[in-house]
């Protein structure tokens, strides 16, 4: 049953439609470790070891293995991020409008997350023409949240709806975090990163009066002083990975508390919580989140199978675990994600 609180901030937002679409370029995780052994000159044995704690399985990459070698300079990546994220995003959001029955005509936001990839006019722009979106759609790209954007752009989705509830509002993510490699990097951050990213392309469909999942509260945590933890070092070298070792204590640290208190203020508790989205972020990081709050491990058994099947695909892994996620009736879930900032991002969902 919904308490008190959270029974009265209700009538907000539905989920109509998730749909993720990924590459048609799948491999196991061991063709592509010996692939970027090879491109990168890494002691393959050493990069095996880091690739395997990740977890993944496999993963569907933005090009063919042996075309990675071509990326050598940041135009050429950049490039080949404009073209293949317009076809899959493309894609992702005509699955899900077809998913919702909604007219492409119909939609009246459009935002548009990314932070693996640069275009002006942006993609949103591109996309609304290739897909017959209307003239005066409102649009927002946003670059930079990385892997907390799927979480924030619902939030986003939802105060814009709160003020129009008859319209339609869309979200669309894409990360192709592959053709970031950087073949002269043999740190840890990116050894690790190149056994646990993914690239994909997510849109969702919402709407303020319709059916799906319900979102009725967000809440977004930036911690000061914590950019050096998870981001980007900008370069002529495109996009160089930032993750610092300590985050995953950083996480320990704060996550729970916020949770706690973001639930307590709907007059709930982490037990009363029926359904975990959590974003894939890495094994440790999971780990992390089920200990802090004594979860039971089926908890994020979807977050998990995510994780294995296509890696951390940024800002559309979120989506994806919500798409997979078949929410407890009657009981309420809490999305969340975390990126760089650093930041958290939480959603209270109510199927």
């Amino acid at each position: 049953m919904l308490a008190g609180p959270l029974q009265r901030q209700r009538k907000c937002m539905h989920i109509s439609a998730v749909q993720t679409v990924l590459p048609d370029h799948r491999y196991e995780q061991a063709e592509i470790t010996e692939a970027f052994a090879r491109l990168t000159d890494c002691d393959e044995d050493l990069l095996r070891r880091f690739h395997e704690a990740t977890g993944v399985t496999g993963r569907s990459l933005a090009l063919p293995l042996e075309e990675y070698a071509k990326l050598d300079s940041f135009g050429r990546a950049n490039d080949a991020y404009v073209e293949i994220g317009l076809d899959l995003t493309e894609r992702a959001l005509t699955a899900a409008l077809d998913q919702a029955g909604v007219e492409p005509k119909r939609v009246d936001h459009l935002l548009f997350c990314s932070t693996t990839g640069l275009a002006t006019p942006s993609l949103d722009a591109r996309l609304a023409k290739r897909m017959g979106l209307r003239p005066d759609i409102k649009r927002l790209p946003v670059f930079g949240l990385g892997c907390a954007a799927g979480a924030a752009g619902l939030s986003r989705l939802y105060d814009y709806l709160r003020g129009w509830p008859d319209h339609v509002a869309v979200l669309v993510c894409l990360e192709l975090c592959s053709l970031t490699i950087q073949r002269d990097d043999t740190s840890i951050a990116n050894l690790v990163a190149s056994g646990l990213f993914g690239d994909g392309a997510a849109a969702v469909v919402a709407t303020g009066r319709g059916r799906g999942p319900e979102v009725v509260a967000t809440r977004s945590r930036l911690y000061p002083g914590t950019e050096h933890l998870m981001g980007w070092e900008v370069g002529g070298h495109g996009f160089r990975l930032v993750l610092d070792a300590d985050l995953t204590s950083f996480v320990e640290e704060v996550l729970a508390g916020d949770i706690r208190a973001f639930l307590a203020d709907y007059g709930l508790t982490p037990d009363q919580v029926g359904t975990w989205i959590c974003h894939p972020g890495g094994p440790k990081v999971i780990e992390k989140i089920v200990e802090t709050l004594d979860l039971p491990p089926k908890a994020v058994e979807v977050t998990w199978r995510s994780l294995r099947r296509h890696g951390n695909l940024s800002s559309v892994s979120v989506l994806n675990v919500l798409q997979e996620t078949r929410g407890r009736p009657g009981a309420p879930a809490v999305l969340m994600a975390l990126g760089p900032g650093f930041s958290a991002e939480l959603l209270l969902l109510h199927w």
